[in-house]
């Protein structure tokens, strides 16, 4: 092992440059943060550019998440390789160049790569960010630094519906990545000049070469059969049976080699304890569900509703408002409460949102939608917080990266596979319920298909063009129904997750805690 000499802790900044270089920090949070929302709305102008399903289209979004979620435990081996703020810099330049190739893509395969590479030089941003942030500031006004680099991953989701959807309208939806150029090279520059001289100490450490590569081999195995699955007909497929084969041996022996390896890449024993257990449980299938239905809610409202990308992406914005007002009121009361109590109120808020979802129709009007979504923000701000002190709660100061980094690689894991199933599930809902309704559009057999086919033939159209109609009308139905049930069944799973909550021990919040869960 190899380490640089070792090096005094550098005092906080002040004035100026400490004004500087929150900004810059923040700025680039909010540019990685935007990256993962702004997407979600500009999927039909993207497949449809590309000559690909909307579902196929998905994969820019999950393609992203999981190769980011990989990438979040290597963090530690990097930064002491590296030094935080060397680190911090390539993975802005990196990202602005991964953006710059998603934006020239030429095929959906090429652009799938691209996120794959951005996603992945992603994963050290957040992490170090907070980092550099908090060494900035005295240990009394870190509370205040975490506050303000909160806000920016709350903002963040709410720009990016919008943003993402008024570029695909009035421009090319290249441009949604090719806004992170100006933003990342200004973030990297501003950076360099107020941190260069604050690197910290490098240390050369042996990295767990086999168990990253398995790591790599089962989560992609895993999320190509769910995202293949749809379309070759899951296990009917010998090519989905065999990526299925290799992400479960795949994960047995990562499972086997972290358990006994020196140095892992991923620190499996911190699942010994029940708060991490139970903690990193909850809040990935939470935010698989959430993720999930920022991905079809706007899919639905652009394919079936009619709803432009702009209009989609006023509807998902106002998620962030109550998010923001909220976020510090529960940063002061957590110390004061059970973190549990706090979690599940957040469950039982998002379950409320998700069943007011369900009683959606193909006419709801722009103010229902609304309702929900601006509801979900106070949900959001009494769920990553207390969920984070609960995983994190009686671990000792040495294991708080690593229970950092596993519990932050699940949830984006999840929250990948999250979009992959519940897309593929809509997709299956909505089928079954078109051949439901198809059995009773039988010309001679049904008074009321029989009703409405006169009533527009009497419009004008002829026979077959009425017919057209209707099955343009069934389907519409179909993909609602199909919609409606996945948010039904989110509901319950989310009051499920309460339970799960509770089976924790009392966690009371001693110190800012880690609001990057928005994230």
């Amino acid at each position: 092992m190899a380490a640089s000499p070792p090096r005094a802790a550098h005092p906080p900044l002040s004035g100026t440059p400490q004004v500087l270089g929150t900004i810059a920090l923040s700025l680039a949070v909010f540019m990685n943060v935007l990256d993962s929302s702004i997407a979600n709305v500009s999927i039909p102008a993207i497949s449809g550019d590309m000559g690909v399903s909307p579902q196929q289209g998905t994969w820019v979004i999950t393609s992203f998440a999981v190769s980011n979620a990989i990438s979040v435990p290597l963090t530690g081996w990097l930064t002491m390789r590296f030094g935080q703020v060397r680190l911090f810099i390539a993975s802005i330049l990196l990202f602005v160049i991964s953006s710059f190739l998603c934006g020239i893509a030429p095929s959906i395969e090429v652009l799938i790569a691209a996120r794959v590479l951005q996603g992945a030089v992603a994963g050290p941003m957040i992490p170090l960010s907070q980092s550099l942030l908090l060494a900035s500031y005295p240990p009394a006004k870190s509370g205040m630094a975490l506050s303000f680099w909160g806000m920016t991953t709350l903002v963040a989701p709410i720009m990016g519906p919008l943003l993402g959807g008024w570029i695909s309208d009035n421009y090319t939806w290249p441009w949604i990545f090719f806004i992170n150029l100006p933003v990342g090279i200004l973030a990297a520059w501003a950076t360099w000049s107020i941190y260069k001289e604050r690197e910290s100490q490098v240390v050369v450490r042996p990295i767990d070469k086999v168990g990253l590569g398995l790591l790599v081999v089962w989560v992609g195995c895993l999320q190509l059969m769910l995202d293949k699955g749809k379309e070759l007909d899951w296990f009917n497929s010998a090519e989905v049976v065999a990526l299925a084969a290799i992400a479960f041996v795949g994960f047995v022996y990562f499972v086997i080699w972290e358990l006994t390896d020196e140095h892992p890449v991923v620190d499996l024993s911190l699942f010994k304890g029940r708060n991490f257990s139970g903690g990193v449980i909850a809040i990935s299938v939470a935010y698989g569900l959430f993720f999930g239905s920022l991905v079809i809610l706007p899919l639905w409202l652009q394919t079936t509703i009619g709803y432009t990308a702009t209009e989609a992406g006023k509807v998902m914005a106002p998620v962030g408002i109550l998010a923001i007002m909220l976020s510090p009121v529960v940063g002061r009361i957590l110390p004061k409460v059970d973190a549990r109590i706090v979690a599940s109120m957040a469950f039982t808020i998002f379950a409320i949102v998700f069943f007011m979802r369900s009683g959606f129709t193909p006419d709801v009007d722009t103010r229902t939608l609304m309702i929900p979504t601006i509801i979900q923000g106070a949900a959001m701000a009494m769920f990553f917080i207390p969920l984070t002190s609960i995983i994190l709660s009686g671990q000792p100061p040495e294991r708080i990266p690593a229970a950092a980094g596993l519990s932050n690689f699940v949830r984006i894991m999840f929250g990948g596979m999250g979009t992959s199933i519940i897309s593929t599930l809509w997709e299956n809902r909505s089928t079954l319920h078109h051949a439901q309704l198809v059995e009773h559009a039988v010309p001679g057999q049904n008074p009321a298909f029989d009703a409405a086919t006169q009533s527009l033939m009497a419009q004008g159209l002829p026979q077959q063009g009425s017919w057209a109609v209707i099955e343009r009308t069934l389907q519409i139905q179909a993909n609602t129904l199909g919609a409606t049930d996945i948010f039904y069944m989110s509901a319950i799973l989310f009051l499920l997750l309460i339970g799960l909550v509770w089976m924790t021990k009392p966690s009371k919040s001693k110190a800012p805690v880690d609001a990057g869960g928005a994230h």
